[in-house]
């Protein structure tokens, strides 16, 4: 289930296998009108409405980090998918805000209107803890929210089902496939980044009073500011 994933096992492995750019491909809900199944939205905010925070970190055990996350989408390479997308001919819509639940249940109604209310965009059950995992690592990250469903603000649809979201991805997985190949040659061939250095004025412990166990377990996190 999403609220199973080990998003810091995921991208601690992306980190050890040298990883520095992460493209995400993802369904959501549509929280707006605007946005109907099959189209896809570039998300560049998240809200976090899970109870997972202290899972969604690398730090603690003795070492404090407070990366930026303001803007916790890597513009560079989400306006990369924009142009990607633009050229296969997709529906996408430039940006948004992507509401994370934990699931996994899908909303209440009263959820559901609630964010459609307060104009957020898209609703999933994945993204953010990647995103924060990814920019700790120094790990470029943009996401692909591919809209399956209204998710049930939206009384006169029906309701999203599992077959529903299912279906729709289906639909969407071929030009997904095309999106990413049409993206990878855009990115470039070394890591330069501000995600990149996202670890440069985070850290609050004192190098001298970093805990060895912990030291050791973040090495591939810490090993430029070692």
């Amino acid at each position: 289930m999403p609220s199973e994933l080990n998003h810091r096992a995921n991208i601690y492995a992306l980190k050890k296998l040298g990883v520095s750019w992460v493209i995400s491909v993802s369904a959501v809900g549509s929280l707006q009108l605007r946005y109907k199944p099959c189209d896809i939205v570039l998300p560049n905010q998240f809200v976090d409405r899970t109870k997972r925070s202290a899972e969604h970190t690398f730090f603690g055990r003795g070492i404090v980090a407070h990366v930026a996350f303001a803007d916790p989408i890597c513009e560079e390479l989400r306006q990369l998918l924009l142009m990607a997308c633009r050229k296969v001919g997709a529906t996408v819509h430039d940006g948004g805000a992507y509401v994370n639940m934990e699931g996994p249940a899908f909303s209440t109604r009263a959820e559901s209107l609630t964010h459609h209310r307060l104009g957020y965009d898209v609703i999933g059950m994945t993204n953010l803890g990647e995103a924060k995992c990814a920019r700790e690592a120094e790990i470029a990250y943009a996401t692909m929210a591919m809209v399956t469903d209204y998710d049930c603000w939206k009384e006169d649809e029906a309701h999203v089902t599992v077959d529903m979201v299912i279906e729709n991805l289906q639909k969407n997985a071929e030009q997904a496939k095309q999106i990413v190949a049409q993206a990878i040659p855009l990115v470039p061939k070394k890591a330069g980044w501000r995600c990149h250095d996202a670890l440069a004025n985070a850290i609050m412990t004192d190098k001298k009073l970093w805990p060895t166990k912990t030291k050791t377990e973040l090495r591939l996190i810490l090993q430029k500011y070692l």
